[in-house]
C-alpha cells in the first residue's frame, strides 16, 4: 500500500474511533495535520546545579538514589512515592503523588534524572516525572495543545510514530533556492526540530522556519486574490468630471490637507481605473475621512452613477448625512437617508428614486441591504467602521450593483501589523495629518475619591457656555460587576448639576425615535450634560461639547477611549478628556498612563495590539484577521514583512505560474492548474 502524507491518522496503531475523534477535536484528521501540530512551549531539561536554582522552579536534578522508592496511601485513592537522592553533595528528598508505578524504576545506586518543581525550604523536588532514556542528549521536551480526551504522552507517542512511518514522504512546498535565499530549513527539517529539538539553536531554526512558511504562504494568497481582482474582477470606469470636482473643493470654507488630498487622488484613480476598487482608508478621529468620501460620491455622480455610505447605527448614519448635506449644498447631487427608522412613505419615496435613478446617492444603516432596496446604477459603495459589519452583510450591499468600487473607511487606526494581515489585499490609504488649528484634546487619569474635585471642573466648563459628555460601560446595574452604570450616573448628574443645566441620558436600548431626539437636543445645546453608553464612540459631531468624562475607564480597550476621546476638540475651543478609574492590574493603569501621553491613534492603536492581542481588537470573524499555528503578527512582524516581501516577488515572477517547480506551492495557494497570469 503506497502511503501519503494525507493519510488519516485512522491509520496508526492505538488510533481506533475515539482516538480519531478526540483528535480530529484538536483538529488532527491526516498524518500531515499531526505532524504539524507543534507545541505551545518546552520544558527545559538541562540539569542545573542546586546553588542555580530559585524557590519554585522548574528543573532537572541528576544523581544517584540512595534509597529504594516508598508508597504510603493517604486519602481516598491518594498515594504518595517518597526517596532521596545525592545531588551533588547535597542529599535531597523526592516526592511523586499518585504515581506508585515510579517504585520499580527507583533503585539505590541507580544513576536517575528528575524533572519537576523545587521547594527550597524543605530541599525537596516535587517530581513531575521520570526522565527516560530516549530523552538522553534533548535538553527541551514539547508540551503540547491537548484536551481531556488524550494526553501529552500520547500526541507526543502518536508524533514520534507518524515520524517514523511517514518522514520520507514529507514533500516540499518551497523551491531550494528560495530556502536558501531565506535561511529557512527544508519542511521535513522544520518538522523534526520543532517537535524534538536536542538545543536551543536548532528550536529557533525550527521556529523561524514555520513562522516564515506560515506568512509567506498566506502573503502568497493575499497577493494571488489581489492580481485576481485585477484580472478578473472588471470594474465599471467611473469617467467622472474633474472640473466639478474642482469646484466642489473650491466651494468648502477649508482647504484639504497634504494627506486628504493625496488620498482624494488615490481614490480618484481607483474610481477611473477598469478594475475594481477595493481601498481602506484609515484616519484617525478628525482627521477628515467623510470630505475623501464625499467627493467620491461626487465623482460617481458626474458620471451619471450612484453611490451609497452604510454606517453601523442610526446615529453614526445621521450625522454623515448632516455632514454630506453641509458640503453638497452648492452642488446638484442628491442624497437620501434611508434606516429602519424611515416611514414607510418616505421610505417607498427613496426605493423608487433609487430604482429609477433620480437619487444619485444614499446614506443608511444595514437597511440598505434589504431585499426590496435595488438601484438603477450603483457604481460606489462606501462602508465606515466596515469592522462592525459581518462580512455577509457588506457582500450583500456590494452585490446590489455590478462590481462597484468598494471603499472602506475606520476611524480605528489599524497598526501596520493588522493592516498588511487582515486587509492584505486592499489597497490602503492613511490620512495621516490633522486639519488645521484642530487642538489635541488634554487627557488627565484620576481616582474616583476625587470626584467632587472633577465635578468643579465639569460646572467651570458648563459655565462657560459649553457642554460635557459623561460615559458609563453599563446601561444598568450589574450584580456581577461593580461597575458605574448610566441610570445612576444620571441620578447622581441630575442631582448635582440639574438645578442650573439640563441632563440628558442617552444608551443603546432606547428606541431609534428617542435616541435621535436626544442627540437633536445635546446638538441644540438643549441638553447640556449627556450621559451615555458608548453609543456615541464613532462619529457624533457637536463642536461645543469640549469635556468628556469616562466612568470606570479602565474597563474599555485603549482604541475605544480614543474613539470616545475624539467626541471633544470638534471646535476650535480648549478641550479634556478625563479618564475617572481605579485600575486593579499593571495594564489597566498602563493603558490609563498611556492614554495620558499621546493623542496619536495610530501609536495608541498599536500599543493597545501588543496589550490585548490581534484577536480581541475586532474579533476575528468581522475582521477576517488569519489564525496561525505559531506565527504571531506582533512579535513576529520583521519575519512577516520579509515574507510580503518574498511574496511580492515570486508572484512577479512568470516561472511561477508555469514552472513545475512550483507546482506544490501554487496548489497551497490556491491557483488551479491552468490557471496562468498574464503579467503587466
Amino acid at each position: 500500500m503506497s502511503l501519503s502524507i494525507n493519510d488519516s491518522v485512522s491509520t496508526l496503531s492505538g488510533v481506533g474511533d475515539k482516538r480519531v475523534e478526540a483528535l480530529a477535536d484538536l483538529g488532527i484528521h491526516t498524518i500531515m495535520d499531526l505532524l504539524t501540530h507543534y507545541p505551545f512551549r518546552y520544558e527545559d531539561l538541562t540539569v542545573k546545579s542546586i546553588e542555580d536554582i530559585e524557590e519554585n522552579e522548574k528543573v532537572v536534578l541528576e544523581g544517584p538514589a540512595i534509597s529504594e522508592g516508598v508508597v504510603t496511601h493517604f486519602g481516598r485513592r491518594k498515594n504518595r512515592l517518597t526517596f532521596r537522592m545525592n545531588c551533588e553533595h547535597v542529599i535531597v528528598s523526592v516526592v511523586f503523588f499518585n504515581q506508585p508505578y515510579l517504585k520499580n524504576q527507583i533503585e539505590a545506586g541507580k544513576e536517575i534524572q528528575v524533572f519537576g518543581r523545587w521547594d527550597s525550604v524543605r530541599k525537596q523536588l516535587n517530581g513531575i516525572k521520570l526522565l527516560s532514556s530516549n530523552q538522553e542528549g534533548q535538553d527541551r521536551e514539547a508540551i503540547y495543545p491537548s484536551n481531556k480526551y488524550i494526553k501529552q504522552g500520547t500526541i507526543l507517542k502518536l508524533i514520534r510514530q507518524a515520524w517514523d512511518i511517514y518522514a520520507s514522504y514529507i514533500p516540499e512546498n518551497i523551491p531550494k533556492d528560495w530556502i536558501e535565499k531565506y535561511s529557512i530549513l527544508s519542511l521535513k527539517d522544520t518538522i523534526y526540530y520543532m517537535h524534538f529539538p536536542k538545543n536551543e539553536e536548532e528550536l529557533e531554526k525550527a521556529k523561524y522556519s514555520v513562522v516564515f512558511r506560515e506568512f509567506f504562504i498566506y502573503q502568497l494568497r493575499l497577493g494571488w486574490m489581489k492580481k485576481q481582482a485585477k484580472l478578473f474582477q472588471k470594474g465599471a470606469s467611473i469617467d467622472y468630471d474633474v472640473n466639478q470636482l474642482k469646484d466642489f473643493f473650491a466651494s468648502l470654507p477649508y482647504e484639504l490637507t497634504s494627506a486628504q488630498k493625496r488620498v482624494v487622488n488615490e481614490v480618484c484613480r481607483d474610481l477611473k481605473s477598469p478594475y475594481q476598487m477595493f481601498r481602506l482608508l484609515q484616519g484617525d478621529v478628525g482627521s477628515g475621512k467623510t470630505v475623501v468620501a464625499a467627493s467620491a460620491m461626487l465623482a460617481a455622480k458626474s458620471a451619471g452613477k450612484q453611490s451609497a455610505l452604510m454606517a453601523p447605527t442610526e446615529i453614526l448614519a445621521s450625522q454623515h448625512k448632516k455632514s454630506l448635506d453641509e458640503m453638497f449644498k452648492d452642488t446638484p447631487i442628491t442624497i437620501e437617508l434611508l434606516t429602519g427608522s424611515t416611514k414607510k412613505k418616505e421610505r417607498d419615496a427613496i426605493l423608487l428614486g433609487l430604482q429609477t435613478g433620480s437619487i444619485d446617492g444614499v446614506v443608511g444603516t444595514h437597511a440598505l441591504i434589504q431585499e426590496d432596496v435595488e438601484f438603477n446604477s450603483l457604481a460606489l459603495v462606501i462602508t465606515d467602521e466596515q469592522h462592525r459589519f459581518g462580512v455577509n452583510q457588506r457582500k450583500t450591499l456590494r452585490e446590489k450593483g455590478l462590481n462597484p468600487d468598494v471603499l472602506f473607511m475606520t476611524a480605528t487606526p489599524i497598526p501596520r501589523t493588522l493592516s498588511i494581515t487582515a486587509y492584505g489585499e486592499m489597497d490602503v490609504s492613511v490620512i495621516d495629518e490633522m486639519p488645521k488649528g484642530r487642538k489635541p484634546v488634554s487627557t488627565y487619569w484620576i481616582r474616583p475619591k476625587h470626584f467632587d474635585r472633577m465635578a468643579a471642573f465639569v460646572e467651570k466648563e458648563l459655565a462657560k457656555g459649553h457642554q460635557t459628555y459623561v460615559i458609563s460601560p453599563l446601561i444598568e446595574e450589574s450584580e456581577m460587576m461593580d461597575l458605574e452604570n448610566a441610570t445612576a450616573l444620571y441620578q447622581t448628574y441630575q442631582e448635582l448639576l440639574g438645578s442650573r443645566y439640563t441632563v440628558g441620558l442617552l444608551h443603546g436600548k432606547m428606541h431609534p425615535t428617542e435616541k435621535e431626539e436626544i442627540m437633536s437636543r445635546f446638538e441644540a445645546n438643549e441638553i447640556q450634560v449627556l450621559i451615555s453608553t458608548t453609543v456615541i464612540e464613532v462619529g457624533v459631531n457637536v463642536p461645543n461639547a469640549t469635556l468628556m468624562v469616562i466612568h470606570d475607564a479602565d474597563r474599555f480597550g485603549l482604541a475605544q477611549l480614543h474613539q470616545l476621546r475624539g467626541r471633544v476638540g470638534r471646535g476650535s475651543q480648549e478641550s479634556y478628556c478625563i479618564l475617572i478609574a481605579n485600575p486593579k492590574g499593571e495594564k489597566g493603569a498602563e493603558r490609563m498612563k498611556i492614554l495620558t501621553e499621546t493623542t496619536d491613534g495610530f501609536v495608541l492603536s498599536q500599543k493597545d495590539l501588543e496589550m490585548r492581542g490581534q484577536g480581541d481588537l475586532f474579533g476575528r470573524k468581522q475582521s477576517g484577521i488569519p489564525e496561525f499555528k505559531i506565527a504571531d503578527i506582533v512579535e513576529d512582524f520583521p519575519i512577516l514583512e520579509t515574507a510580503r516581501e518574498a511574496a511580492g516577488s515570486l508572484l512577479n515572477q512568470k516561472t511561477f505560474f508555469t514552472s513545475e517547480e512550483y507546482t506544490l506551492l501554487r496548489e497551497e495557494v490556491g491557483i488551479e492548474k491552468g490557471q496562468v497570469l498574464i503579467l503587466d
